[in-house]
């Protein structure tokens, strides 16, 4: 006599009601990721990640940018860098002044 056959009705009956439960389980689990709002909620969820994941390195990129401009016009020490700091002020005053000369043309 096989393991089959010497099982009894009341335990062929549990095994059925037992994967009758797995599949019922199955079948929501399969309901609820085909769902609309879960399809929805995992699109803007992958797009939320990629934004953020986009907006990181675009904050590292402009945090980087920023430290190499400022170790261009400030010492290690953290003093000023005068002679690199005059001239770019005079290149700024002078286009402020040109700008000016200009709008003043278009006026008159």
């Amino acid at each position: 006599m096989s393991d089959a056959d010497a099982r009894t009705p009341a335990q062929i009956e549990a095994d059925i009601k037992r994967r009758r439960d797995q599949l019922a389980e199955t079948l929501d689990e399969i309901g609820v990721r085909v769902h609309p709002k879960t399809i929805v909620g995992d699109a803007k969820a992958k797009i939320s990640s990629s934004v953020d994941q986009s907006l990181g390195r675009a904050y590292v990129s402009a945090n980087r940018l920023v430290s190499d401009v400022k170790a261009q016009f400030v010492a290690e020490d953290g003093a000023p860098r005068v002679e690199r700091i005059v001239p770019v002020a005079l290149v700024v005053v002078g286009l402020v002044g040109l700008l000016a000369a200009g709008s003043r043309r278009r006026k008159g």
